[in-house]
């Protein structure tokens, strides 16, 4: 009998984490004050971590902390006590890449659930059965292998939990491992501050002619030779369930509320209509991916799931990305009996928009506005401010955290 798999949503802030957790993740994965590699990203407080730790539990919902940076000495210095704050407030397990943070963990907190990272280069069963002797619970492969190589690991390791990204931004580098952000920009990947040189345009200049700018491959704005399209395996879910993969991670713990919603609510489906009959799940591909599609993105890949690919398929040759629908607003409050909406707006929206109401645990519905009104009752024909509170007369009822969204 097959196996449900996990479904694993990053959360970069507590209302990221909400979302994830509303619209359907199983588990959620977030950075703390230190030690993980989004140093960029609005990582969690450790009084904010209680707080998602006791959203998450009250939702039947785990969640893990990324500590996955490669250390030096100087990382060590308050790692203990961290990992002990940690396991007080009720962390479900610890994703870690360094084998000294590793052993560190192991001997701190010995009856936490460790996860080791796909920082770490898990490429091969020899590799995920070391970490299994040391203590891991669970292994993160290698962006770099192919469904039938995580299935011959799994054959190997039949009790191993396997962890795999099924969706997101890829990396030029092996499993993130990358020195050009280092190089170019003093900004160290392998401490969390990568500057993502692998998305900028380069030209080649030859020695002998300074200043004289060859374009490798060249549209109207440059080359983007290292700039990958994004992960999608939303239409392989199968081939996913029966490689043996415990855990589908989606990436994006720099994403908005909005993105994370919108990904998470197309796996869920997904996987769930797969498990209630795998007809239902072939008929509604298209209806997934276009869901997805509502949300920002990158041109989509299999990466190398199937097979290496080739540049054509790999390359995004754009610096900037899709976006074809606006999140327009969030809902705080619903009044069944008026009809009426409390929303937060996040991008502008005027009367007579078109929009979709992006629903948790429904199909999104459409409709015309037809009023707005700000907070004090005055009619508004627009909502131009960035998170002003609104009434909207909203005609499907809908709950808080449901999305308002339109196409641009």
């Amino acid at each position: 009998m097959m196996t449900k798999p996990e479904l694993l949503a990053p959360a970069g802030s507590l209302e990221v984490l909400e979302t994830a957790v509303l619209y359907g993740a199983d588990a959620v994965y977030l950075g703390g004050p230190m030690y993980g590699l989004r140093a960029n990203a609005k990582n969690f407080t450790m009084d904010e971590i209680k707080k998602a730790v006791e959203f998450a539990h009250a939702h039947n919902t785990r969640v893990y902390i990324t500590v996955n940076i490669i250390a030096h000495n100087q990382d060590l210095r308050y790692i203990d006590k961290y990992f002990k704050d940690l396991e007080s407030i009720g962390v479900d397990a610890l994703i870690i890449a360094d084998p000294g943070i590793f052993s560190v963990a192991r001997e701190v907190v010995p009856d936490m659930e460790l996860h080791v990272s796909t920082q770490a280069n898990n490429t091969n069963y020899r590799t995920v059965e070391f970490w299994l002797k040391q203590g891991a619970k669970r292994v993160v492969v290698a962006r770099e292998l192919s469904i039938k190589e995580i299935a011959e690991i799994k054959r190997y390791l039949q009790n191993v939990d396997l962890e795999a990204f099924v969706h997101g931004a890829m990396c030029i580098s092996y499993s993130g491992r990358c020195l050009l952000s280092n190089y170019m920009a003093g900004r160290d990947s392998n401490h969390g501050d990568c500057a993502q040189p692998c998305r900028w345009r380069y030209h080649i200049v030859e020695e002998t002619r300074p200043g004289v700018y060859m374009p490798i491959h060249e549209d109207e704005r440059g080359t983007y030779i290292f700039n990958s399209k994004d992960l999608c395996m939303l239409e392989y879910i199968p081939e996913l369930i029966g490689a043996g993969i415990h855990s589908l991670k989606i990436e994006g713990r720099m994403k908005t509320a909005y993105y994370v919603a919108t990904v998470v609510k197309a796996y869920r489906e997904a996987i769930d209509d797969y498990f209630k009959d795998p007809k239902i799940y072939e008929k509604k591909k298209e209806y997934y991916i276009s869901e997805i599609c509502k949300s920002s993105y990158r041109d989509y890949t299999t990466g190398f799931y199937f097979e290496k690919p080739s540049a054509n398929e790999q390359i995004y040759d754009k610096a900037t990305y899709i976006r074809e629908y606006n999140f327009c607003g969030l809902i705080l409050d619903y009044d069944k009996k008026s009809k009426i909406a409390t929303v937060e707006q996040r991008n502008k929206f005027v009367v007579g928009d078109e929009i979709e109401i992006l629903r948790k645990k429904e199909a999104f519905t459409t409709q015309i506005i037809e009023y707005i009104t700000d907070e004090e009752g005055n009619m508004i024909k627009e909502a131009p401010h960035p998170k002003q509170i609104l009434k909207v007369k909203i005609n499907t009822p809908v709950e808080k955290y449901d999305m308002i969204r339109k196409r641009v």
